[in-house]
């Protein structure tokens, strides 16, 4: 299942998104009428209250589905409303852990713990992005600290760097030492 977005917030995760949405584990397919809704939301994205309101609309129809979840996750961070966007990290985060059996707190997952190395292994790769959306977002509203720790988590599960969280900690890096 593809769920049309607007243009302005097509990028490289799209192959991402269709693969994980279409994942029985994370959802499977939706309800029909949750997906008119995202793409109502989608049509409407230039209309705040509109596209808002149909992304509720799926929400109820279809709750805690990755689709509905990463529709919110999008509108949320291209509108510039961060702080929402947050929230809705950390529900994809909690989903995530549930999802790939990982405890309660992200902060205590090893890179054991799951297949965080296999590029192919679609539950892991969503907790992954999750936490990188997460720290993205922390360190954008200034939460440099948690924003780090969750930088360094995604390292820690992925050595080689395939999820781009060392761009977030090179960045950082040079803000502290701007500030030296």
């Amino acid at each position: 299942m593809s769920v049309p977005v607007p243009d302005k917030i097509v990028g490289p995760t799209l192959d991402l998104q269709d693969e994980i949405l279409s994942h029985p584990l994370l959802g499977g397919a939706m309800p029909p009428e949750a997906v008119r809704h995202l793409e109502r939301a989608a049509l409407s994205y230039h209309l705040s209250d509109i596209a808002e309101t149909h992304l509720a609309e799926a929400d109820a129809i279809a709750p805690d589905h990755p689709a509905v979840l990463i529709a919110f996750y999008r509108f949320y961070f291209y509108k510039g409303r961060l702080l929402e966007a947050l929230v809705v990290a950390r529900t994809c985060i909690g989903k995530a852990l549930r999802e790939n059996m990982l405890g309660e707190s992200w902060r205590l997952v090893h890179a054991e713990d799951a297949r965080f190395g296999e590029w192919d292994a679609l539950l892991p790769r969503f907790f992954m992005f999750s936490l990188k959306g997460y720290a993205y977002l922390n360190l954008r509203l200034g939460n440099y600290i948690e924003g780090r720790a969750a930088a360094e988590k995604l390292l820690e599960l992925d050595p080689r760097d395939r999820i781009g969280a060392g761009v977030l900690l090179d960045v950082l890096d040079r803000m502290e030492d701007a500030d030296d």
